[in-house]
Formats: structure tokens, C-alpha cells, sequence
């Protein structure tokens, strides 16, 4: 599964330490951040993740692309409900994709706990049918 990581500034040490928590789970998928998250990532987990621009820059639209192309299975976004963003509106562009191409999404603690036991559980195959089916209309 293609797992996208993305954090805003004062929810970064949460995300981190969630990675800390399910390193285990999250090394077993591909994973994709925004710039620092995903610096910051890897320096405590070593896990390896392919990094995009930063969300002001960019990345926000970056993993929206791959969700347009059905290119990203799920996507972690500890957001901060209680800051102006200055790219809001690339934030909730993000979150809309999610909604259209029915990509699981958690944007807190709770949610992501729920999502990566359902990911360690095999609850989330029905992505890979979605694949296949592509792949055999492709070919």
C-alpha cells in the first residue's frame, strides 16, 4: 500500500511519534510525506519514505495528484484544527480528492490508530482490487 505521512508544524512530533509507535506496520508499505514531516520521519524511524515539496510549496498538491490517479491508498494528515494555515485552500483540496476517490484518511490520533489496525489486519485488500482492475482495463 502507498501510505501518504503529512503533518502540520505543531502536530509534527505527533505524527512522529505515531511512526515511532507503528514502525513495524508502516515498513511494510510505501510511504510518501511532505518535506520536513518526512525528514523528521526518517531520522527517528529510518524508515524510508519519498519526499515531496513542503505543503506550502506544493507537496499538499503533490499527493493530490497521485490520489487523482489512483496512485496513493491511504493518507495520514495530523492536521491543526486550530491554526490559520496559509495554504488552506491547497489543505482542502487534499481532503476533497481523498473524498471523491474514496482514499481512507485519518487527520487525528484516533483515527490513524484505527486506520493503520485495519492496514496490519489485511482490511485494506480491497485497494489492491481496485489495482487490479485498473491494470486489466489498461492492458
Amino acid at each position: 500500500m502507498k501510505i501518504a505521512l503529512i503533518a502540520h508544524d505543531k502536530k509534527k512530533q505527533d505524527l512522529i511519534n505515531f511512526c515511532v509507535a507503528y514502525q513495524p506496520v508502516l515498513s511494510k508499505h510505501q510511504l510518501f510525506a511532505t518535506g520536513t514531516t518526512g525528514q523528521r520521519i526518517m531520522d527517528a524511524t529510518g524508515l524510508s519514505i519519498y519526499r515531496f515539496q513542503s505543503g506550502p510549496l506544493g507537496g499538499d498538491q503533490q499527493i493530490g495528484a497521485l490520489i487523482a490517479n489512483n496512485e496513493m491508498d491511504s493518507v495520514i494528515f495530523f492536521r491543526d484544527p486550530l491554526t490559520a494555515q496559509p495554504h488552506e485552500p491547497d489543505i482542502i483540496a487534499l481532503l476533497r480528492l481523498c473524498d471523491v476517490y474514496q482514499i481512507p484518511l485519518a487527520t487525528n490520533m484516533g483515527t490513524a490508530e484505527i486506520l493503520i489496525q485495519g492496514l496490519k489486519n489485511g482490511d485494506l485488500h480491497w485497494r489492491d482490487i481496485i489495482h487490479s482492475k485498473l491494470e486489466d482495463t489498461v492492458e
